[in-house]
Parts: structure tokens; sequence; C-alpha cells
């Protein structure tokens, strides 16, 4: 059996997209606070990520001014600059996880900044609900260049890095990938196709490479505009709650520690909804 520690990935570098807020978030910080060094990407999100690196080097118990230190250029020879908030031993990095060019100047600034990469959690996705006749092939388009081009693209270029220290992936899915929801129809297939891609890459990358996925069901972020809607959900949840971004965090934990033996599963973290 493994030994206790509690700091179990003390010396590893973490990487989280689209981790500026919400589950993204919880799951940079649950990895900071066990001793990774934790880089996080945004998109739109610039001041909170500013905030998320604030709270990152607190976890990580960096002594640093109160201001985040300033923005740093990162480039690669074909494209241009983007931007990355530093200090300390947490990172945040602008990157567009559809456009392979600003996966490629990310990766390039983690990597310049820690030396390299053991975890890469792709959290980075979009939700939408639209009426099934209401599609669009703009939004059927959009949702899985985001919740499926984007990890295949992180993942693929931060392929190199794992493999050097026999790394880890970890994909964001969601109980729709297993269960239709009628008015999520691209998000619902979007996410089935990830968590196929999580086996298929798990195959694909052994031995070298653990590749799980973490697929939430209704988690409740406290978001007043949701509060009827999470009141029934729980009622229809055998554990009668709904879940937390603990419950989320802890889920991606375990895969960031599990042995490396485990790989190609999906994680429901639903409180028994999909049953």
């Amino acid at each position: 059996m493994r030994g206790l520690s509690p700091k179990p990935l003390e010396g590893k570098v973490a990487l989280i997209t689209g981790a500026a807020k919400r589950l993204g978030k919880a799951s940079a910080l649950a990895l900071a606070q066990v001793g990774a060094d934790v880089a996080i990407t945004f998109l739109h999100s610039e001041e909170e990520a500013q905030r998320t690196v604030k709270e990152l080097e607190s976890a990580l118990g960096v002594s640093v001014p109160s201001v985040v230190k300033g923005f740093r250029k990162a480039t690669t020879e074909d494209t241009a600059s983007h931007r990355g908030t530093h200090s300390g031993r947490a990172l945040a990095v602008h990157c567009d996880v559809t456009d392979p060019k600003s996966v490629r100047a990310a990766i390039k600034t983690v990597v310049q900044e820690f030396g390299g990469i053991d975890i890469l959690v792709n959290n980075a996705g979009n939700y939408e609900t639209v009426e099934f006749e209401d599609l669009t092939l703009q939004q059927w388009d959009a949702i899985f260049a985001t919740n499926v081009r984007g990890p295949f693209l992180v993942s693929q270029q931060a392929l190199p890095h794992l493999r050097k220290r026999r790394g880890r992936i970890i994909h964001m899915g969601s109980l729709g990938g297993l269960r239709p929801w009628a008015t999520n129809a691209h998000y619902c297939s979007s996410k089935a196709a990830l968590h196929m891609l999580t086996k298929v890459m798990a195959k694909a990358l052994a031995p070298d490479i653990a590749v799980n996925c973490v697929a939430p069901g209704m988690i409740d972020l406290g978001e007043k505009s949701a509060s009827g809607f999470m009141k029934r959900m729980a009622t229809q949840t055998p554990m009668q709650r709904n879940g937390t971004a603990d419950d989320l965090a802890e889920a991606v934990m375990f895969f960031a520690t599990a042995p490396h033996f485990i790989t190609g599963q999906v994680l429901f973290v639903d409180g028994g909804l999909g049953l």
C-alpha cells in the first residue's frame, strides 16, 4: 500500500484548462493544497484568473506581493503573443483550447516556467440548453470544438512532456455523456464523444500515460438562478443532495494520485443520479 503523505503531489506540475473559476478552480486549488505547482488557462476570465492565481499561491504557501506579478509574452514561431500571469509556483496563461497555435503557445509557456507537465486536466468546456429543433449548426460545431477538439488538441500538444514524466490526463466529462437530456443534444453528444476519447487515448498512450475521466452530475455552485432546479434534482438523487465543488475536486484528486495502473475509466460523480 502507498504511504500516506500530506503532499503527495509535491514536485509535480499540474495544468488545468479553463480553471479561472467554478469547477476548474476548485480542482486547481485541491491540487495545489497537496503540493503540485499549478498552471491554469483562461480565455475571457482574466480578472478571475488573477484572483485564482493569488489563491493558488496562498494554497502553495508562496510568499508574494498582494498584486499578481505582471504579464509576460508567450510566443511560438508561428503565432502572435499570448499573455501569461505568473508568480511563484502558480501560473495563469491565456489560451483558446480550440486554436492549435494558442494551445502550442500555452504549453510552451508552462514548460518554460515549470520545466514539464505531470498532470493535465482538460476542464475547459461549454454548456448550453437549446431545443432540438432550434439547434443550429454553428451551436453544434462550437460545443464540439471546445468539449472534444479542445481536449484532443491540448493533450496532443502536451504529449511529449507527459511522456517524459509518465504523466496523467484527466478529462472532464458529464453525466450528460451517459444520459440523454432532451434540450442538450449537442452537449450530451460532445461529452459522450469525450468519454470514448478517454478510452481510446488510454489504449493509445499506454503504458506511458494514464488517461481517465471525471463525469459530474448535478453540481450545486450556489447560483441563485439555479436554486429551484437544484432543489428538484436533489430529491431525485439517491444520495438526496446535489454534488459540490469539493466532491468534484476529490474525484480529480483521486485520478491525480491513484496508481498509474488505473486507466481508461469514467468516474461518475453524481450521487447515484445516473443509476
